[in-house]
């Protein structure tokens, strides 16, 4: 089983996301350990991006594009 951590956020911030969220996520953990999955994968995304367009701009200074 995973090691899990606990984290403190404001009661009001949390009543209100699992009165929006009640319908996808059965716990509130789920709801949190979901969008810190897709902040990292954005976040992946985005460097995989940049890294793209450094590529490119190589590419670009060696006359191939």
């Amino acid at each position: 089983m995973d090691r899990t951590r606990t984290v403190n956020l404001p009661e009001e911030l949390c009543r209100a996301a699992e009165q929006k969220f009640a319908h996808r996520f059965a716990v509130f953990d789920e709801l949190v350990a979901e969008l810190l999955r897709q902040l990292l994968r954005d976040s992946a995304l985005k460097m995989d991006d940049n890294e793209q367009h450094i590529v490119e701009e190589r590419l670009k200074d060696l006359g191939y594009i």
